[in-house]
């Protein structure tokens, strides 16, 4: 099936680790031109490297989504080097392990900053030149916290599902304009942010970590953490030309984990 993005510019943050790099490989795999954009210098290059060798077009910058101070300046380093964004994924950190009461304010609102105002202000920021072409994908990277929330990720639970709500509400606003919103979120996908948790559970409950791991996996239907490389397939399936009726949804990538209709 021809994806029909050949030749497109496409902006990936987080492109640097396991799920953004991913993302990025499938999507230059099937003819994207990629922005690399990632706050680790070294780790956005040896992407770059690895998309290259394999045929593909990428190019890396070093991109802290949560400073907006250099939003601009880093937006129009792109339209330099590609004319612009039409596929744009985002991709953020997530914050630490936390409990959902109790937190100080002051850390809410830096979490709030680096993972839903950044992804909004950059939103904003590449939709008016979407709308001039008329063709345009915007997708949002959260966690499966947002439909079953995850014990001891409170931070992440919370903000993450604000995510959906703007990109629903998004959906509507710019469908008419040749423009996708849609969020695509992780069960337990092999990274290394997977590899953290396990250690994190394993620490505080006094246990090994190949018992939690075995625990885990144990309770996903196909018996497996995902690889990589099928959550960017679905991503680059979600930013093509084939799938151009598909907006405001939330695409399910968790190998069947989440028990929720």
């Amino acid at each position: 099936m021809d994806l029909q993005i050949a030749g497109k510019s496409a902006l990936v943050f987080g492109a640097g680790g396991g799920l953004g790099g991913a993302i990025a490989q499938s999507l230059a795999t099937e003819g994207a031109r990629v922005i690399v954009a990632d706050i680790d210098a070294e780790a956005a290059a040896r992407r770059v490297a690895a998309i290259v060798a394999a045929g593909g077009a990428a190019q890396a910058m070093l991109w802290d989504i949560a400073d907006l101070s250099v939003l601009s300046a880093r937006l129009a380093e792109v339209e330099a080097l590609q004319g612009g964004v039409d596929i744009l994924v985002n991709n953020t950190g997530g914050p630490p392990p936390t409990l959902a009461h109790g937190q100080p304010p002051e850390i809410w609102s830096k979490h709030f900053d680096s993972m839903v105002r950044s992804v909004i202000a950059v939103t904003d920021a590449v939709l008016p030149g979407m709308k001039a072409r008329g063709w345009g994908r915007v997708i949002t990277s959260t966690s499966s916290g947002v439909v079953a929330p995850i014990a001891n990720l409170g931070i992440s639970n919370a903000l993450r599902l604000a995510l959906v709500g703007w990109s629903k509400t998004l959906a509507r606003e710019v469908g008419r304009h040749g423009i996708t919103a849609n969020i695509v979120l992780p069960g337990r996908i092999a990274t290394g942010r997977i590899v953290f948790l396990d250690e994190q559970k394993a620490a505080r409950e006094g246990r090994p970590v190949a018992e939690v791991t075995a625990e885990s996996t144990g309770s996903i239907p196909v018996g497996r953490y995902g690889e990589p490389r099928e959550y960017g397939d679905a991503v680059a399936f979600l930013a093509s030309a084939r799938a151009s009726y598909i907006t405001g949804s939330v695409l399910r990538i968790d190998g069947g984990l989440i028990a929720s209709i």
